[in-house]
């Protein structure tokens, strides 16, 4: 066979359109894509912002991530009752029904119901329940919208995480920060439009599937920042590399991108042409973000911060200089609040310590927001994937096992009607007896207070439109304001 006959048979369908990009058939091509999008030599950057579906009442996110589950009964939801039935097995009725991380120890012996060790109190003038874990948290309650009915679905932390973030316990869907700036872009012109900051002992269990972009093209997805060395890996120039070669280097590469944009109009070319941008601007926002030497030392004592650190204080810190910057979403991630019993997970020292941690921070932030006028639009996240039971486990310390019929979220800011406690739970504090509130109904609330409907807010994959919410989700009127 004749070698042009031989290389006639290898040709493919893909390499038909690619070589016909100049003529006709890419003129059709382009017809049935984006026309604007090979009509501007210059593409609008995929994090360019956009307008939302009605007027939002908040411009940003920051979202405390207590990851591992923290025991709101050792924090938000006083029983006095677990007191009065401590060491009594729960009633059968209770637990008909239900599934529990750890099945085995449950079928054993009946699980007893533990009474918390802590003191609680009512706080401001809202009137709040509040342990002693939280001394400073206890002071911002008039700006807090405690919520202690929140139900989710998953019960192992790693899916749970993962559906906390993405509504879909399946690894592969978008996540709250990249549908927020899919929906909506980014005001940041040198940082990224959602960031992603790290704390204690280990990552969070699921990894960087709790701030993926899923199907949605990459440009969306988060980005983990370190608080001490180069922010981003590999983000400084290698040594003998200047500036100016830099510059020539990223200019050779945009058009060579732009010209293969323009032939096949993959949306992931305009991602990886704003990335090289992106990474390029942010070898000088970034180092400068991260030194905090710049704060006043009344700012860093507020926080607890000490800069050079990498801790949750730092981390809160660095949410606000972000959003100050036009970073649309941030969202920090501190463990271990996984709280079962036995070493360096008990009730009793362990919780303390964590706790300890995020108090003075998380109050800080609250402050700080809201003195240089940030808190009106800025919403406030605080929360982990599930709750603990009202019943101990049979371990060396005390502890309790994974719930995820009611535990305790708290949001503060942007159109978030503060100072009052939402939802009532049963006297053991199994389950909601008043305003059970899903996690789908979350996130449905939150977009709606960023000017998105959850939906409209849709990515059409796989033949289908998905979004954040699923099928589900409602927004919660008693949370606006």
């Amino acid at each position: 066979m004749h070698p042009k006959d031989q290389a006639l048979l290898l040709e493919t369908r893909r390499h038909f359109f690619g070589r016909c990009a100049v003529g006709l058939g890419g003129l059709a091509l382009a017809g049935l894509l984006d026309r604007h999008l090979f009509a501007d030599p210059k593409p609008a950057s995929p994090l360019a912002p956009k307008p939302t579906h009605h007027p939002a009442k908040a411009k940003r996110v920051i979202y405390l991530f207590m990851a591992g589950g923290p025991s709101q009964l050792e924090l938000f939801d006083y029983k006095p009752k677990l007191h009065e039935f401590n060491g009594q097995p729960i009633p059968e009725s209770f637990l008909k029904g239900k599934r529990f991380a750890f099945m085995d120890s449950f079928t054993k012996e009946p699980p007893k119901l533990l009474a918390p060790k802590r003191k609680f109190a009512r706080h401001g003038q809202s009137g709040a329940w509040v342990s002693d874990l939280f001394p400073h948290m206890a002071g911002i309650v008039d700006d807090l919208c405690i919520v202690t009915t929140v139900a989710t679905d998953v019960f192992n932390h790693a899916p749970a995480k993962v559906f906390m973030n993405t509504g879909s316990a399946q690894f592969g869907r978008p996540s709250f920060g990249a549908w927020l700036t899919y929906g909506i872009g980014s005001e940041a012109e040198d940082l990224p439009g959602f960031v992603v900051l790290q704390s204690g002992p280990r990552g969070p269990r699921g990894g960087s599937a709790c701030w993926s972009s899923g199907f949605l093209p990459t440009a969306y997805q988060g980005v983990p920042f370190r608080t001490t060395g180069q922010p981003v890996l590999n983000l400084a120039s290698p040594q003998g590399v200047s500036p100016q070669r830099q510059a020539q280097t990223l200019d050779v590469l945009r058009e060579l991108n732009l010209k293969r944009l323009a032939e096949t109009g993959d949306p992931e070319i305009a991602t990886r042409i704003a990335s090289y941008e992106m990474a390029f601007r942010m070898q000088t926002s970034a180092p400068e973000l991260i030194d905090l030497s710049s704060e006043t030392r009344e700012t860093l004592e507020l926080y607890g911060a000490e800069p050079g650190k990498v801790s949750f204080a730092n981390n809160c810190l660095l949410a606000r200089r972000l959003i100050e910057r036009g970073v649309r979403f941030v969202q920090l991630y501190h463990t271990n609040w996984d709280h079962h019993g036995g070493p360096g997970e008990d009730l009793e020292h362990s919780l303390p310590a964590v706790a300890k941690e995020v108090d003075k921070p998380c109050a800080a932030l609250i402050t700080d927001l809201k003195r240089r006028g940030l808190l009106d639009d800025t919403l406030v996240i605080w929360g982990g994937e599930f709750g603990r039971t009202p019943m101990g486990e049979n371990r060396e310390t005390t502890g309790r096992n994974h719930h995820i019929d009611a535990f305790t979220m708290w949001f503060a800011g942007g159109g978030i009607k503060s100072g009052q406690t939402v939802g009532q739970t049963d006297e053991f504090g199994f389950g909601p007896v008043e305003d059970r509130i899903h996690v789908h109904d979350v996130h449905a609330t939150l977009l709606h207070l960023l000017g998105l409907d959850h939906k409209r807010l849709t990515f059409r994959f796989q033949g289908r439109d998905f979004r954040l919410t699923d099928v589900h989700g409602e927004v919660i009127r008693k949370l606006l304001a």
